[in-house]
């Protein structure tokens, strides 16, 4: 029980500090003349990953029914995708953030893991979703925040492609990357 509150309270300081660097990331981008996509489904999509909190302290903590039996394996997994995290936020530097803030003309970030794949945090966050409900045996957690992440990210990302495609030279940068759901690539 101590390993799960431990896991949530350090999970919970992680988003914390995302958060402080997307808002100074935010802050230097709109300096430069960036313009904000999306408002609408941030507020939703942010909604979403507190409730996840919820639930997860709900059923992970409060109804806790121990450890997944191969805790080890899902751990190392979720360790993989903090790695990935990680390299996400150094690849776009002043770039990331977790709402949609495109610089008009802006440089597209082809390097790191976005060499391999155009939006990798969202698979990242995708595995997360799954990964933690499963290693505290959530399931309720991880099937409704599941689904409702990709819900949320089919929309996110058809907006986020029209802005990056809008405002500066996503397309042709990208246009030989692989996707994700929602975000058709528009043949030459």
């Amino acid at each position: 029980m101590v390993f799960f509150y431990l896991f949530l309270v350090v999970l919970a300081i992680q988003r914390f500090i995302e958060l402080i660097i997307a808002r100074k990331n935010e802050k230097w981008m709109k300096k430069q003349g960036a313009k904000e996509y999306g408002q609408k489904h941030y507020q939703a999509m942010v909604l979403i990953h507190f409730a996840f909190f919820v639930s997860l302290l709900i059923e992970g903590g409060i109804f806790h029914s121990g450890i997944h039996p191969h805790w080890e394996y899902l751990l190392a997994i979720f360790l993989l995708t903090q790695a990935g995290r990680i390299w996400v936020i150094s690849s776009l530097g002043k770039y990331w953030n977790t709402k949609i803030i495109v610089l008009p003309d802006g440089d597209i970030v082809a390097t790191g893991p976005y060499k391999l794949f155009r939006h990798p945090n969202y698979l990242i966050v995708t595995i997360e979703l799954i990964i933690v409900p499963l290693l505290f045996n959530a399931y309720w957690t991880m099937v409704i925040f599941a689904a409702l992440n990709q819900l949320i990210l089919f929309t996110r990302i058809s907006i986020e492609e029209h802005a990056l495609r809008s405002e500066t030279d996503y397309e042709f940068v990208h246009f030989h990357t692989p996707g994700w759901i929602g975000a058709a690539k528009k043949e030459k």
